[in-house]
């Protein structure tokens, strides 16, 4: 049975619907929750890695020891040709580490359900191939990737950050929005720092419920290819 690092960086961002509709298509999902201080592996010994969003920037290893250990999973994945599906955090990671850039605070934040549209350069693509042009997903970001890797492919946009997901290689991909997220994650934000950003809380939760039955066969279609390309 194939097993997939998953590696947590925050103690809101686990694995969430990525991680069950992983193990459904007969993976291990193992979670290491490095932001506990929980020892993530010197080598890459599984078959897959998963890397989850967090507060932080990829390189931002003051605050977060655990990101220079991650990024070298990352970047032995990806010299091994592992597969590897970054989100948010783990997109821009993935980013990072295969040469591009990635910025704080830059551009528009995104918070809550979104509009995406998938690109025509996914249209061969293993995971995002074939899917309906415009899609929604969970957001919660301020950072984001501002240059993709040299010879990434570019796969989704969104109106207000154009980089929402990309392939490096053949089987590594990067998303910044979180398809792990249901719209029972969106009602656990804090709503006074919803408002404080000047977001209606309730109008939120009103969106990511309208947009949830499509929005969860999207992204468990993608789960399940990404769980086919790890087993294979």
């Amino acid at each position: 049975m194939a097993r997939v690092l998953m590696v947590q960086n925050g103690r809101g961002g686990g694995p969430g619907r990525f991680g069950d509709w992983l193990a459904a298509e007969g993976l291990t999902p193992e979670v290491v929750p490095a932001y506990t201080g929980a020892p993530l592996p010197r080598r890459l010994a599984h078959d897959a890695l998963v890397v989850l969003g967090g507060g932080y920037l990829p390189d931002d290893d003051e605050r977060a020891p655990w990101l220079a250990p991650t990024r070298a999973l990352v970047a032995e994945a990806l010299e091994r040709d592992v597969p590897v599906f970054g989100i948010c955090l783990g997109g821009q990671m993935l980013a990072h580490v295969a040469g591009g850039a990635v910025r704080g605070r830059y551009g528009e934040p995104e918070f809550g359900s979104t509009p995406l549209t998938v690109r025509p350069e996914a249209g061969a693509d293993a995971l995002f191939g074939g899917l309906p042009e415009r899609v929604s997903a969970v957001e919660h970001h301020v950072d984001a990737v501002t240059a993709l890797p040299p010879g990434a492919a570019w796969l989704v946009e969104s109106e207000r950050c154009p980089y929402q997901a990309f392939r490096v290689g053949d089987r590594a991909w990067g998303v910044q929005f979180h398809p792990e997220a249901d719209a029972e994650r969106v009602r656990s934000w804090d709503p006074e720092r919803m408002r404080s950003l000047g977001l209606d809380p309730a109008e939120l939760n009103r969106r990511a419920e309208r947009d949830e039955p499509a929005a969860t066969t999207v992204w468990h279609e993608v789960a399940r290819r990404f769980a086919a390309v790890a087993g294979a």
